[in-house]
């Protein structure tokens, strides 16, 4: 193997749950301020994911108070304690830049795995 696949496969995790474009998911985050230590918890669809090895991210989109939020988060940070999987999503792409320009209940995803 390759030297830098090797330093590459030593810095990234394992332990992240399988989730594509269109779920719900709870992103834990652990805020550090001064010398205590937080979990901020950040949900929302995930709009976009980006693979990669070390490099590879993810985009998760909220609606906070009727304003668009949207959140890129590395795959690999430290900071992430865990991400929780809440509902599969059933979309038909893998960039949901489209949820954007909608409001309301046209915004909705329809969930997977139900008849």
């Amino acid at each position: 193997m390759h030297v830098i696949k090797k330093i590459e496969m030593k810095n990234m995790r394992m332990d992240m749950p399988a989730f594509r474009s269109g779920d719900t998911v709870k992103v834990h985050l652990r805020i550090v301020e001064g010398e205590k230590e937080r979990i901020q918890i950040f949900q929302g669809n995930v709009i976009r994911i980006k693979r990669g090895s070390t490099n590879a991210t993810f985009t998760v989109r909220k609606i906070s108070d009727g304003v668009g939020v949207e959140r890129i988060f590395p795959l690999n940070s430290p900071f992430i304690d865990h991400v929780e999987l809440v509902t599969l999503g059933r979309v038909r792409r893998s960039r949901l830049y489209y949820l954007r320009a909608l409001k309301g209940k046209a915004a909705r995803i329809k969930p997977r795995g139900r008849f």
